[in-house]
């Protein structure tokens, strides 16, 4: 089953790929500021949005995503930018070649956890919570939960969290993605990033701790990386701080070079 996808701005293609319990329509003022300079190819991915009766792992997404993108932007190149649950569909996408793409920008990118006890507990934890979304189907109580966990304190009182949005999901779909493409599903890669060809922005809000050494670590691996730490961000740092994250992507969009993975 195709993925869903929203359209929006003019330019050379932008592939939007949202974090979990989100939608493609979620990027507020940053999307609105890429949409300038860019058409906007806003993916819902599987179990989100309009794509909530698709049912995929990460490698399986990576290949829906391109097919949904070329529905867009056809044999053209394009830049990809995903956030967390995004961003590990994006490596998938860029790792596999899925897509021809000239630019990559992560927000809150992990590639994977390496100690295999600690991601069985994860893929493990991820199940529990699955389980208990789906046997309270209460998904307003789930997304307000998710929402004042530590990672998302900058946004659970403002409009920017998207909660109306992240409404629309459905506990089946929502549950479905935890356990099919949560983090303790995903095998690490950090060893197959120094292949990757295509210029790369890691961003991390600085006061995301962890997500800030994995952006670290992955400008250090990728030949063509440099990592950009907004201050004053949290996990969701192009949604608390979207002027100065749609500007850093903007100018690095505009000067850097492009390549063609």
């Amino acid at each position: 089953m195709p993925l869903h996808v929203d359209v929006r701005g003019s330019g050379p293609p932008l592939v939007l790929l949202h974090g979990f319990t989100q939608t493609g329509r979620l990027w507020g003022h940053f999307g609105d500021l890429l949409a300038e300079s860019h058409t906007l190819i806003a993916v819902d991915l599987p179990g989100h949005g309009d794509s909530g009766s698709v049912r995929a792992d990460l490698p399986t997404t990576a290949g829906l995503v391109a097919e949904a993108a070329r529905t867009v932007a056809g044999d053209e190149a394009c830049a990809l930018l995903g956030y967390s649950l995004g961003a590990r569909v994006a490596l998938q996408v860029a790792i596999r070649a899925e897509l021809p793409l000239r630019h990559v920008v992560f927000i809150g990118l992990t590639a994977g956890i390496e100690d295999p006890l600690l991601r069985q507990s994860r893929r493990v934890s991820d199940n529990d919570l699955a389980d208990e979304l789906e046997a309270s189907g209460d998904v307003e109580l789930f997304v307000d939960a998710w929402l004042h966990g530590p990672m998302f304190e900058r946004l659970a009182s403002g409009g920017a969290a998207g909660r109306a949005e992240r409404l629309r999901n459905s506990a089946a779909g929502l549950a479905s993605s935890l356990r099919l493409c949560g983090t303790g599903t995903q095998e690490p890669v950090w060893d197959l990033l120094p292949a990757l060809p295509s210029p790369v922005l890691a961003m991390a809000g600085s006061d995301d701790t962890r997500f800030v050494s994995h952006a670290l670590r992955v400008a250090r691996l990728v030949p063509h990386a440099i990592a950009s730490l907004v201050p004053g961000g949290g996990h969701a740092v192009h949604l608390a701080q979207p002027e100065q994250s749609g500007r850093i992507v903007h100018h690095w969009l505009e000067a850097v070079e492009p390549g063609v993975a």
